[in-house]
């Protein structure tokens, strides 16, 4: 085998493991990790009690106790990821002794991702909700 035929295998093989690692990478990725927000993560464990009781509530579908629950969060903040303008839902975490839905939320992407905001959307963490 020449040379250069021994260098175009060899290319040829490291593009292909190149790609073969892409693939896994993808494959072994957890889809409701947040895309690459720059967001601090926490666990949904280490977030007050009722931001669990909301993630409940938002796994099946309801009821919700606000009639704002659910809709549209705009993002014009621009804290988190940059998603068309109906990419992102918010959900109110009751806030105990608060007389009003309180300063705390849930946010949810069309993709999975969690979100929590415990100053009405002036900071965010990146929730793993498995934890």
């Amino acid at each position: 085998m020449g040379s250069s035929r021994r260098i175009t295998v060899a290319l040829v093989g490291l593009v292909v493991l190149v790609v073969a690692g892409w693939f896994l990478r993808e494959a072994l990725s957890d889809p409701a990790s947040p895309p690459d927000s720059g967001l601090p993560v926490r666990a949904l464990s280490e977030l007050p009690a009722q931001a669990g009781e909301t993630w409940r509530l938002i796994e099946s579908d309801g009821p919700f106790p606000y009639e704002q629950d659910g809709d549209v969060f705009g993002n014009r903040e621009r804290l988190l990821p940059e998603e068309p303008s109906d990419y992102y839902h918010e959900y109110t975490v009751d806030t105990p002794g608060s007389q009003d839905r309180g300063a705390r939320r849930l946010v949810t992407g069309g993709d999975g991702e969690l979100y929590y905001t415990a100053d009405h959307y002036r900071s965010f963490v990146a929730v793993d909700p498995e934890q």
